[in-house]
Formats: structure tokens, C-alpha cells, sequence
């Protein structure tokens, strides 16, 4: 097995009496994306602000290509790029410009920058748009805009906090690619997000944390497969929700609701959507299990506030 690239061990981080982290330990091989996915105050920014140096952690400790946090900061930050959940652009550059800006925090020659800024603008699509800047740019293009600096110092690890949110699925589907591509070059990637199907396509493995704990790791399909029962038939429409309480219900193996809509998860369908077949008035989408399910499962189906 390859020796990780960037590990995090039993870290902890408490605010006055609260605690955000709580023995959390991941790590990061070469080559590969691990997912960090939780609820809304699970702890994931937290934990990525203690990789960054930015929060020292109270308990734990980060180990990065054979350096150590804190004491190896400034030689961990050379090789780390970081895409951070906000904008942090500089509107009064192009897009030319806060590259090379960027690239100068690390020292790179007029010769090296000159070399990469060409080939990171059109490998985030925007050579066309060299010279514009940020406040001419989609949401979209800020985003691949904000990546292709994160890349200007060739990090070995990208930090990525929920890149593609606020994003509509086109632009989505174009950083998704564009992720893919650095994992084929051989980069590793830390990702937070919100979106399962991002997870699901884009991680090799995945750490789901929820009240800053640990509560489950694996491939996405393994973690599926462990937790969540395979056929998932979702029931909507006037009267769905009376079925929780008709026999119907002993045909699956559980049944959840939410709103309107009724989730039945089975290991064998084609009883209940026989059965359902009485109910005509209803919709009924029969389909697989999938990362959200799990999610569901784990961390539950209320909404959760920041903080």
C-alpha cells in the first residue's frame, strides 16, 4: 500500500465548550480523491483549517510529505493548492494577473510563471479570457479560475472546500471534469462537499463525519452496500404519506418519509411495486441505492443549522 501523502491523526478542536472535532484521523494516498462529507457542522471546514495551519488543533497531529504541522508550516503550505469554499479573487486583476500575483507568494521566477499561466488558463478553459477580469467572469469560470491557481505552485495535494457550489450542472460537470484529469495526472485531492453525486463520482474513498466524529469510511459502493438496503422505491403524490400505515409497509425491509414522499428501501422490489400497483393515483420511481441514501441513513433526514 502506498505510504499516504498527508495524514491527520485523533485530531481534536474545541471552542469554549463546544467540541467541532473529536478524534478524527484520515489520510491521503497518492493519486487518489478522499472525500470529507458530513451535515452542516460536522466539523469539515473546521478540519480543513487545521490541514491548512490556519487552526492549530488541540489534540492530534497532520503529517504532510514526511513534514510535520505546526512546526513545517510554510515547507507543507509549498505543496498543498487550495481552492476555498468562498471567492477570494482579486477584482482588480485579470485573470492573467492573479495567477502571476498568486505565484509570486511562492516565490516562482518571471521565467516559471510565464511557462505555467498559459497552460493552467486553458486548462480551466478561460485562455480566451487572459485578460479579463473576475467581475467579468460566471460563477463558473470563477471557480475554474480559482482552481487554476490553486495549481500555479504544482502542489502534490488540492484542498478543495465544496468547489462547486452555487454552480448550475453545466459548469459543475466541466470542474468535475477538469478534477478528474488532475487525478489522472497523479495529484491528490482532499474534497469537501454537499453533493452526493459529486462525492460519488469523483472519490476513491470517503470519510463521513457527523458532531465532529467519525462514523463510517470506505469506497463509496462499499459504504453503499454496508449500510443501505439495495432497492430504494421513493411513493409521492396525493395520499402517499397514509401509507405508513398500511400493511404495504411489511414489504420493505424500512420505510422513511420525508414531506410528501415515502422511501421504502428492500432487498427485493417487485413485491411492492406489485402491491403499489392498487394505488394508481400514486408516482412511484423505483431506482438503486446511492451515496444520499446512505447519508440519510447516517447522519439523518432533519435539517441541521451552521454552527
Amino acid at each position: 500500500m502506498d505510504t499516504p501523502l498527508f495524514a491527520a491523526h485523533a485530531l481534536r478542536k474545541r471552542f469554549q465548550d463546544h467540541t467541532v472535532v473529536d478524534d478524527l484521523s484520515f489520510a491521503i494516498r497518492p493519486g487518489e480523491c478522499l472525500g470529507l462529507i458530513g451535515p452542516n457542522g460536522a466539523g469539515k471546514t473546521t478540519t480543513l483549517r487545521m490541514c491548512l495551519g490556519l487552526v492549530r488543533p488541540d489534540e492530534g497531529r497532520i503529517e504532510a510529505f514526511g513534514l510535520h504541522l505546526p512546526e513545517d508550516t510554510l515547507a507543507i503550505k509549498q505543496r498543498l493548492g487550495v481552492v476555498s469554499q468562498f471567492d477570494t479573487l482579486d477584482p482588480d486583476f485579470t485573470c492573467a494577473e492573479n495567477l502571476r500575483v498568486y505565484g509570486r507568494y511562492f516565490g516562482l521566477s518571471r521565467q516559471t510563471l510565464d511557462a505555467r499561466i498559459g497552460p493552467l488558463l486553458a486548462f480551466a478553459a478561460l485562455d480566451h479570457k487572459a485578460d479579463a477580469k473576475p467581475g467579468e467572469l460566471s460563477g463558473g469560470m470563477k471557480r475554474r479560475l480559482s482552481l487554476a491557481r490553486a495549481l500555479i505552485n504544482d502542489p502534490d495535494v488540492l484542498l478543495l472546500d465544496e468547489p462547486t457550489t452555487g454552480l448550475d450542472p453545466q459548469a459543475r460537470h466541466l470542474m468535475w471534469e477538469r478534477l478528474k484529469l488532475l487525478l489522472q495526472q497523479g495529484k491528490s485531492i482532499l474534497l469537501t462537499t454537499h453533493f452526493m453525486d459529486e462525492a460519488e463520482r469523483l472519490c476513491n474513498r470517503l470519510v463521513l463525519i457527523d458532531h465532529g466524529r467519525k462514523i463510517a469510511e470506505g469506497t463509496p459502493r462499499a459504504l453503499i452496500e454496508a449500510h443501505v438496503e439495495p432497492d430504494v422505491v421513493e411513493v409521492y403524490g396525493e395520499g402517499a404519506t397514509e401509507l405508513q400505515n398500511d400493511p404495504i409497509c411489511q414489504l420493505a425491509h424500512r420505510v422513511e418519509a420525508s414531506g410528501e414522499t415515502l422511501f421504502f428501501y428492500t432487498h427485493s422490489a417487485a413485491p411492492l411495486l406489485q402491491a403499489l400497483q392498487a394505488h394508481p393515483g400514486l408516482r412511484v420511481l423505483h431506482r438503486p441505492a446511492n451515496l444520499e441514501d446512505l447519508f440519510l441513513k447516517l447522519t439523518g433526514r432533519q435539517i441541521r443549522q451552521e454552527g
